[in-house]
């Protein structure tokens, strides 16, 4: 059985990957045949996530695209983040019950 603050866990890497692809896409905007990084976000067997950076096949920016998708992680990541610290209180409540 996989614990909830191990699969919250793993969504918050994946969330700061994307952060990071998107922040560094955001950076590089101006600059002469760049190309991308795109984050694949894909299961771990028995629960989880994780994510990896490519490349785009073709040079160019598309500053909307990583714009919404930096705001996407952060939401993502603040989601995560509040699984974690809400199943952190459940397991300290019920300790405090059965201790």
């Amino acid at each position: 059985m996989t614990s909830i603050p191990s699969i919250s866990l793993s969504g918050m890497n994946a969330a700061q990957t994307s952060m990071s692809a998107s922040a560094f896409n955001i950076a590089n905007l101006g600059v002469n045949g760049f190309r991308r990084e795109q984050v694949q976000q894909s299961t771990v067997s028995p629960a989880g996530v994780t994510a990896t950076i490519g490349r785009a096949a073709a040079p160019g920016d598309d500053m909307a695209t990583d714009l919404v998708g930096l705001l996407q992680a952060k939401n993502f990541f603040l989601a995560n983040l509040a699984v974690f610290k809400t199943s952190a209180n459940t397991s300290g409540t019920l300790l405090d019950i059965f201790g």
